[in-house]
Order: structure tokens, then C-alpha cells, then sequence
């Protein structure tokens, strides 16, 4: 297994490039196979371990990959282009071996019971963030007329009279909207979903569906319309920067007392992390499709409580404590989505923070530096927290497990070298 050795203090400068969204691409990935004819493209797509699960399971179903580099782009991150023909799928399994390492695998149930009214898929994998059942997939898809069973760790699942209804989630979900959209989408009458999941990638999936044919409306808001069409037709398709990178790119300007350029971003999409970071004494400046980001020499501390869109994202909450570890003051943070989500707060105590964790919220003191340690990645966004602190750790920082981090970054420490962080991956 792969490691990162960072040796810390270096100063980040420079301009760096935002790779596409893996929360939208993985999706619209899924979605594909709603095309009984053609060929779908999917321009920008970053190169992250998760990607390649999605096009295994999509070539396990029977559609036909192909995957080419954009000759005239020098990355990371990547710039791939992944073409899908889904006419000859034929299988309607997706096993355990696959979806067991990633839960988007998941989100493939919704376009099978969709076209061909019928699906078994593994119960779902991926990190281990405590429970986050599918229950609200199945219960949407039976509100659908979809019947549902679970049988030997698969949900199996045939739709023959499905038709739309009204489906209410307890409390938002993001990939059980998109799977409810899906679906919906080649189900008869009009289906509306009740508590949507707001967020920007389920607003770009309702994009992508609507150019193949779709007829959706209100995505964004906590209400969707979707009005069931006979087929959808295959597209070429460039999804949204990924703001869970760009802000990623944010702090460690931030922790580094860096001046960074993001490029390739959607200021919008990360708004609350503009907000708490400018709180902290960051200088940022939006122009357009860019984001300038100024650290502060010594960041002030910040209180913060996770929340579904437009809230403060869940998968930001590691890299802001990493910031909040050399923060002059107390900072508290309040993780309201995810259960067992602060595993990387002993990682950074080995590092010297002071952390202490009470139930759902975290107490940071801040610390006049931290020093260089042997920590463990145990899930894609506590790897990147744990990243960040070691780019300011005093001697040399170890982070053990970066497959997790490869998940969803593409090279994520060849872009921190190329503005001048001391990091480097290294065969454990």
C-alpha cells in the first residue's frame, strides 16, 4: 500500500486546477445506462479509484467502456474522456466484489429497475462513516410499485407496474434522490420527491437527464418533479467542478499561510467554506471561474456545524479541524450528519493537536505548531485532513492508507508539490 511522506513548512504558491466533481460524474456514470441507443460521452472526468469501480460495475452489466486521455492536456488532474454504450446490457447483477468498495455503486439500481424493471445489487460498501442504511432508496422505489426483497446480502428488486407517486424521505438524501430521479424518470404519471437532497451534484444529474430527454423540475430545491418519458436518448456531457477539491485546495492554502489560485471552480458551490475561512483571517477573491485564496498568519478560531447543502458539507469537516488545530483559540465544531466522523481526531492528536470529543462535537485548542508523525487515513476526506496538517507539521509526516484519499482526488500530492509542498508517494 501506498504512502504520502511530507516533510512540513512549506509555504503553498501558485494556481492549481480543480478537477470535475466525483459526486456528479459517478451518477451520471450510472445514469448512462437509461440510453437504450448510442453512445453517451463524459468529457472532464477526473482519473480517482472510484471512477474506475463505476466503469467495472457498468462493464459487468454488459455496457461497453471506452476510456481515452485528452492529448492536449498535461494534468493532474486528468482530463479524461469515458465513452458508454449501454444497448447490449443484458445483466442485471452488480456483485458484492464491486459494490462492496464504494456505495455510489449503488446509485445503478435506480437505471435498471428504470429500463428493464428489474436489478440485484450487493448491499452497498464503501467508507466506514457509521451506519448509512438504503432504506430510503427501497422504501422510494416501493412507493414506486417497485417489489423489493433482501436475500443473502443483495437487494433484489422487479418493477413491472411501476408508476408514479409521491415519495417523502425522512431527511434528505443525496444518493437516494438521485436514484429516485433516475428511476422515475422512465416511470409512468409524475413522481415527486418530498425533503430532496439540494445539493449541486443532484442539480447537475437533473441536468444531464433533461438533455437526454427527461422532464424534470425543481432540482436544487427540496421539492422535485419528475414526469415519467417512453426512452432517453444518449449525449455528450461536461459535469460541474468538484467544490469538496476546490475547497480541499482552500484550506491548505489557509494552513500554509499560502496565496493559491483555484481554477476550473464554482464559487457558489462553496460558499459556506468562503464563509468560515474568511472568519478564520483567510483573503479570498472570486473572479469568474477562479478563486484566489490568502492565508493569515495565524488563523483565528471558528465554530461550525455540519449540515446538508447549502450547510457547511460533512466531507469538509476534517481539513477544517486540521485548520483549527494551529488556530489562536478554542474552535468547536458539531458533525450533525455522520456518525463515527471524527476518527482522524486522534490521527491529528498524535500530531500534537489538542482535541477532545464529546458525542457529536469536537474541542479544538489550538496549538503553536504541530510536529511530523506516522497517522493513518481512514476514510477519503480524514486522509486529506490529515494531509494538510502534515503539510505544516515540523519534520517528516507519514499518511498510511492513501488509497482511501485516491478514492476521490486525482493526485492529490503531485498537485500540493506543484505549488511547492515537500510531498511524496512512496510504496509502503
Amino acid at each position: 500500500m501506498d504512502k504520502f511522506v511530507i516533510e512540513g513548512g512549506r509555504r503553498l504558491t501558485g494556481t492549481v486546477r480543480v478537477q470535475s466533481s466525483k459526486n456528479a460524474v459517478l451518477p451520471i456514470l450510472a445514469a448512462s445506462l437509461l440510453a437504450e441507443k448510442g453512445e453517451t460521452r463524459i468529457n472532464n472526468v477526473p482519473d480517482l479509484t472510484d471512477v474506475k469501480t463505476m466503469l467495472k460495475v457498468l462493464e459487468k452489466l454488459g455496457a461497453k467502456v471506452r476510456v481515452s486521455a485528452d492529448d492536449n492536456f498535461c494534468g493532474p488532474p486528468a482530463k479524461l474522456k469515458v465513452l458508454i454504450n449501454a444497448e447490449q446490457v443484458r445483466n442485471f447483477e452488480a456483485p458484492y466484489d464491486l459494490v462492496r468498495r464504494m456505495r455510489a455503486s449503488f446509485l445503478v439500481m435506480g437505471p435498471l429497475l428504470a429500463r428493464f424493471k428489474r436489478a440485484k445489487v450487493s448491499l452497498p460498501g464503501g467508507c466506514v462513516l457509521g451506519p448509512r442504511p438504503v432504506n430510503l432508496h427501497l422504501s422510494g422505489f416501493a412507493r414506486l410499485g417497485a417489489r423489493i426483497k433482501e436475500q443473502g446480502g443483495y437487494v433484489i428488486a422487479s418493477g413491472e407496474k411501476m408508476s408514479g407517486n409521491t415519495i417523502f424521505f425522512d431527511r434528505p438524501t443525496h444518493t437516494g434522490t438521485e436514484n429516485i430521479m433516475m428511476v422515475a424518470s422512465l416511470t409512468s404519471g409524475e413522481t415527486t420527491i418530498v425533503n430532496a437532497a439540494c445539493d449541486p451534484e443532484v442539480v447537475d444529474l437533473a441536468k444531464f437527464l433533461s438533455l437526454m430527454g427527461a422532464k424534470i423540475k425543481g432540482a436544487g430545491g427540496s421539492t422535485i418533479y419528475v414526469k415519467g418519458v417512453k426512452r432517453l436518448k444518449a449525449i455528450e456531457y461536461s459535469p460541474i467542478p468538484d467544490r469538496l477539491d476546490a475547497a480541499t485546495f482552500m484550506m491548505a492554502a489557509c494552513i500554509t499561510q499560502g496565496d493559491v489560485e483555484l481554477k476550473h471552480v464554482m464559487p457558489e458551490h462553496v460558499k459556506m467554506v468562503t464563509l468560515k475561512l474568511s472568519e478564520m483571517g483567510a483573503k479570498i477573491v472570486e473572479k469568474g471561474t477562479r478563486i484566489r485564496v490568502r492565508g493569515s498568519k495565524r488563523l483565528k478560531p471558528v465554530s461550525l456545524v455540519t449540515y446538508p447543502h447549502p450547510g457547511f458539507p460533512t466531507d469538509m469537516q476534517a481539513s477544517m479541524m486540521a485548520l483549527a488545530c494551529v488556530a489562536d483559540g478554542t474552535s468547536y465544531i458539531k458533525e450533525t450528519v455522520f456518525e463515527e466522523r471524527f476518527a482522524h481526531a486522534m490521527e491529528l492528536c498524535r500530531l500534537g493537536a489538542d482535541i477532545k470529543i464529546l458525542g457529536d462535537e469536537a474541542v479544538i485548542k489550538g496549538v503553536s505548531r504541530l510536529k511530523g508523525a506516522s497517522v493513518m487515513a481512514s476514510d477519503i476526506r480524514g486522509g486529506a485532513g490529515l494531509t494538510l496538517a502534515g503539510l505544516i507539521a515540523e519534520g517528516t509526516t507519514e499518511v498510511l492508507r492513501v488509497y482511501h484519499i485516491d478514492r476521490g482526488y486525482d493526485h492529490l500530492e503531485k498537485r500540493l508539490a506543484r505549488l511547492g509542498a515537500d510531498i511524496k508517494r512512496v510504496n509502503a
